[in-house]
């Protein structure tokens, strides 16, 4: 991010890649389990009905990887088919609309937050509201989870209101977070300097600490 832009709120990796699934820093030894659904080959979209009708039935599994293999299925025969309903309907009478609309949301997250969810950071149930969304009101509510234990009806609470046309911040701010606020654990040397450095050039220790991330984070 060194030209102080947004980080992205939308999927960058092609649709079916199992950019987070498989990659073993996040999901270790189950990274050598991921598949890819390519829609456009119809092998793989193929795989992907199968996938997101054991998805909407319960038969996939309950796990992170399990839900984010599901999203990706259902983001792939979105994109095949070229619709919400079709993509539904092609996998089963049992699979709604609904059900394919959300979770191919969900694959279209941006990375940073489906490896939260593959780690379990993230629970599934409340990046279904995350997706629901757009633009950097994602990561405010992602963070939000991770930092101050935001709980899943919140979040869809605070989803609906941003939709609604309220400021994310404002709709935080309803629930007891204050973005931007983040609770860190210093070493006792870096903190003991941090605090003598502030009081010196008669600054707030937050302002000091945002102006460091900022100058590590431009030039990371």
């Amino acid at each position: 991010m060194t030209d102080g832009s947004s980080p992205p709120s939308g999927r960058e990796s092609p649709v079916g890649d199992p950019v987070v699934r498989g990659d073993e820093r996040v999901t270790g030894e189950r990274a050598s389990d991921a598949v890819s659904f390519d829609p456009d080959d119809p092998e793989r979209v193929a795989d992907a009905k199968d996938t997101v009708s054991a998805f909407a039935s319960g038969d996939l599994g309950a796990s992170e990887l399990d839900v984010l293999r599901g999203a990706a299925a259902c983001g792939a025969l979105v994109r095949a088919t070229g619709s919400y309903s079709v993509a539904a309907s092609e996998a089963g009478d049992h699979v709604d609309v609904t059900f394919v609309r959300k979770w191919a949301r969900v694959h279209d997250l941006p990375r940073p937050i489906r490896q939260h969810v593959a780690r379990g950071t993230i629970p599934p149930s409340a990046a279904k509201h995350i997706a629901r969304v757009s633009g950097d009101a994602r990561y405010e509510l992602a963070w939000a989870v991770i930092d101050h234990d935001l709980t899943v009806r919140n979040v869809r609470s605070a989803a609906s209101a941003v939709n609604d046309g309220q400021d994310p911040d404002d709709a935080l701010a309803d629930h007891g977070v204050t973005p931007g606020e983040l609770a860190v654990t210093l070493p006792a040397d870096v903190h003991r300097d941090l605090h003598q450095h502030t009081s010196t050039i008669d600054r707030d220790a937050d302002d000091v600490v945002a102006d460091a991330l900022r100058e590590y984070l431009d030039t990371a």
